[in-house]
């Protein structure tokens, strides 16, 4: 497993849009945008997601995913592409950590989609490759 720099670290905490790249049943790439966080050690993307989803089940099939991330005022010199995998898959926590992306990026909390007919999980992801411009 990789670690993160502090450049990375910075970047992984700013409110900017990710892209999480999953890989189908048919082996093709699956691509959603994603809020993304970092653990508090880290050395972990966390993406939160709701049960059921399509990158979900990619990801129980096969856990390997891609990250990419970049700064939209300066996406050359602003970027980290992580290539790695899914560690593990919980519930526990998941409705916090989505409230606390909810300030991040919009500003309010509590986040006002939960629904809880559509359990929320929270994805921890090792980097097995960076790739950074930071």
């Amino acid at each position: 497993m990789k670690k993160f720099s502090e450049q990375q670290i910075q970047l992984l905490k700013e409110p900017l849009i990710a892209q999480l790249v999953t890989i189908m049943k048919d082996g093709s790439p699956q691509i959603s945008p994603v809020w993304v966080d970092v653990d508090s050690a880290g050395e972990h993307i966390l993406i939160n997601s709701v049960d059921g989803r399509l990158k979900l089940r990619n990801i129980h099939r096969d856990p390997r995913v891609a990250v990419g991330i970049y700064d939209p005022e300066n996406p050359i010199s602003r970027a980290l592409n992580v290539r790695g995998r899914v560690l593990e898959i919980t519930n526990d926590g998941a409705y916090d950590h989505m409230d606390f992306l909810a300030e991040k990026y919009t500003g309010k909390r509590p986040y006002d989609g939960h629904n809880p007919e559509n359990p929320r999980l929270i994805l921890k992801i090792a980097a097995d490759q960076i790739d950074s411009t930071l």
